[in-house]
């Protein structure tokens, strides 16, 4: 499953180093398979969206976040407050509405 739209202007507003950006998206990217499980889940936008969020712009953070979700991805979903059922309304009130 790609990034999505809203997701990789997020990433790309977030992530300005030079190359940053591209490259927390190839590393997004290959997560599902790094993960060794589940990989539906780790290829959605909500773990994505999570990753992102609890980063907040910092390579390092994305690494403690990355390390978060592989050790257990609810944990990451609480990290970033994406666990609760209102976690569609977070993620529009972040990243933007979803595409049609």
């Amino acid at each position: 499953m790609p990034i999505s739209v809203r997701l990789e202007r997020r990433i790309r507003r977030d992530f300005v180093e030079p190359g940053s950006a591209v490259e927390i998206m190839r590393r997004l990217d290959e997560l599902p398979s790094a993960a060794g499980y589940d990989t539906d889940q780790f290829a959605g936008e909500r773990l994505q969206a999570a990753i992102v969020l609890l980063a907040e712009g910092s390579v390092r953070q994305f690494d403690d976040a990355v390390r978060l979700a592989l050790r257990d991805w609810r944990d990451l979903l609480v990290a970033a407050e994406l666990a609760e059922e209102g976690w569609p309304d977070r993620l529009q009130a972040e990243l933007g509405p979803a595409a049609p």
